[in-house]
């Protein structure tokens, strides 16, 4: 009996040790705070005293990029996986289609789909309990927070009344539910996300506030920063008071760049300076923002690092953090650990790729881009021009040297290209319904990236009224178009899928093989050890409603294995695709590989190999058929 409680005591003892050894983490995110927004980022006249503090506690990033927009964020933040090979490139649910753009937009995934595995559900493995308090913006019922492997869930209001407990945003009883998280489990290694839906529009900030800052360029909007900035205060408190500090990863980045334009009565609510453009564009100000890592112990108090890096860099560095590996964990990765930075060391050079084939409400369009050392190319996805800058001299964009330095122009899109191919990236198609002159009108005369910096908020709005009423007037003309499609049983004008998809997972197909199997490890979660090519697969499904759908696979495929032909059979139909060389058998990319009139009713959907020229057929983790507009 002694020997069993003093072996209970070790085991208790090691259990408690390893958990002390694993770093909490707090990640707060907040919505469209733009790069120079916070007083330590430059913005004088924003008062952020407890992000500033944070800052000097730990490392401040001058060069970090989200996307141009939120929930493309938010799924590269949760997976380390570039949007555009997840098909999530514009915010949920989309923006309807428009005569005044010149390219239609490609049908996106309508939520993170659940085969795809978060950061909270690695850390669940390692013994962490995981909260997401506030904005979720990845999917609607079913594909929310728990799903998604959160312990705790809390979204919270997206707007409030100011009053003496709460700000315009529903920011304070967010923190209030993140501190009783802290409070529950202080004594276990916890991962408490809170996205915050300040200061996104639209947005008010207590009357006081925005007296106190009637100097600023927006007095409500440096309001609403002072009341975020409150907030985050609190849960550093919090840590300090539980002693959690010095075991505690401490994190503070915002989605996307700040909203530049007039979008909303009483904005622009904010500028960029000196980067170009905002929220909603591929140029430095809708992509560059705040990003600050305290870790004692680990990071350098005080520390500013120009490094370039992405918020893709957070999943695979939090898991290294918890003592995890991504290839046991995730498998591949686009993201790359952030740890030899955050101890003092640097990264491999490498380049960083952004993919936004969408029209976005702040008059952004179709783009491409890459940064690689100072370098940055920008691809317009309308016509195929591309833009050369030298961001060590040119910060805001303003010197196309696409001309003057044809051959690095030459190489930099070639690796665009390259890129693109390699994720499965979606493309845009012409639109038959375009208005050259209406799109004139809002994206050319005037070039919406390139308004000035007004003396103030209220000057900007002036300035801008007409654009944005011409704007508006086109979106809504789309929502209308768009409404009247769907009550005729059409799908016109639609950015994300129907309700109508079908969505066939590997985990439920009827295999029909000698060495291919279901591989059920979370990383995996594929029909893979396709190694023989006589080995095949289907599914029995029902058609709820006949019509044209679009069949698009998820395949991965090891280097070298690639350019295997394979024959999808459906409903009397057989489309054929080539298997891709992915770099890694669970480097999944998403292919549209054709289109097929399916009737209602019971059908079944064959993938057949027919040929193998490497070592495996490929890895196929679901097929999806969408409904069509005619």
């Amino acid at each position: 009996m002694k020997l069993f409680r003093f072996l209970l005591c070790i085991f208790i003892f090691t259990v408690a040790a390893t958990a002390a050894e694993k770093p909490n983490i707090v990640l707060v995110l907040v919505d469209d705070l733009g790069i120079n927004d916070l007083h330590c980022y430059g913005r004088a006249e924003h008062r952020t005293p407890n992000v500033d503090r944070l800052a000097e506690q730990g490392m401040r990033f001058t060069n970090a990029y989200a996307q141009a927009v939120c929930s493309p964020s938010r799924a590269g933040l949760l997976t380390g996986k570039n949007p555009a090979r997840l098909h999530i490139t514009n915010f949920l649910p989309g923006r309807p289609d428009a005569p005044s753009q010149k390219l239609l937009q490609p049908v996106i995934e309508g939520q993170l789909p659940l085969e795809e595995i978060t950061l909270a559900e690695v850390l669940h493995e390692a013994g962490y309990v995981s909260a997401c308090i506030g904005k979720w913006h990845l999917g609607g019922p079913g594909f929310g927070p728990k799903e998604h492997g959160f312990d705790v869930a809390f979204a919270g209001r997206a707007n409030t009344q100011p009053s003496a407990t709460e700000g315009g945003k529903g920011e304070y009883e967010l923190t209030e539910h993140a501190e009783k998280f802290i409070e529950d489990n202080k004594e276990r290694p916890f991962f408490l996300y809170v996205p915050h839906n300040t200061p996104h529009i639209p947005f008010k900030a207590k009357p006081e506030l925005i007296e106190k800052n009637k100097g600023a360029w927006h007095p409500e909007y440096a309001g609403v920063i002072e009341s975020m900035d409150d907030c985050v205060g609190r849960l550093m408190a919090k840590v300090d008071a539980l002693g959690l500090t010095e075991r505690t990863i401490f994190i503070f980045a915002s989605d996307n760049g700040g909203l530049h334009v007039l979008e909303f009565p009483g904005t622009p609510p904010t500028h960029n300076t000196p980067f170009r453009a905002g929220k909603g564009y591929l140029y430095e100000g809708g992509i560059r923002d705040p990003l600050i890592i305290r870790w004692p112990g680990k990071v350098k108090p005080g520390s500013v690092n120009d490094t370039p890096v992405v918020f893709l860099d957070l999943m695979p560095t939090l898991i290294e953090a918890a003592g995890l590996t991504t290839a046991k964990t995730t498998g591949p990765l686009d993201g790359t650990s952030l740890m030899p930075v955050l101890t003092g060391g640097k990264l491999a050079p490498r380049t960083l790729f952004f993919h936004m084939p969408n029209y976005t409400n702040q008059g952004g369009r179709p783009s491409s881009s890459l940064r690689e050392g100072n370098w940055k190319l920008i691809e317009q996805l309308e016509d195929k021009s591309v833009e050369l800058y030298d961001l060590a001299k040119d910060p805001g964009e303003k010197n196309d040297l696409a001309a003057s330095d044809a051959a690095r122009t030459a190489e930099l899109r070639k690796k665009l290209d390259d890129w693109r191919k390699s994720v499965g990236a979606q493309e845009c198609r012409p639109n038959p319904n375009f208005d050259a002159a209406l799109h004139r009108k809002l994206y050319v005369d005037p070039d919406p990236s390139k308004f000035p910096t007004a003396k103030n908020a209220i000057e900007a709005e002036a300035a801008e009224s007409e654009w944005r009423a011409g704007m508006n007037a086109a979106v809504r003309d789309a929502k209308v178009a768009a409404k009247n499609a769907n009550a005729a049983g059409q799908v016109k004008a639609r950015v994300t899928p129907a309700k109508g998809d079908i969505r066939l997972m590997a985990k439920d197909a009827r295999v029909h093989a000698a060495n291919m199997r279901y591989e059920p490890q979370s990383y995996k979660n594929t029909l893979g050890f396709w190694t023989k090519p006589e080995d095949w697969t289907d599914w029995e499904f029902d058609v709820s409603a006949a019509g044209k759908y679009e069949v698009e696979v998820t395949q991965g495929c090891g280097k070298g294995s690639g350019g295997a032909e394979v024959a999808v059979e459906v409903a009397g139909a057989t489309l054929k695709f080539t298997v891709q060389d992915t770099g890694h058998f669970q480097n999944f990319i998403q292919r549209t590989i054709g289109t097929v009139q399916l009737p209602a009713g019971k059908t079944t959907l064959a993938v057949k190999p027919q040929t193998k020229p490497g070592g495996a057929v490929m890895d196929l983790r679901r097929v999806v058929l969408r409904p069509v507009a005619e």
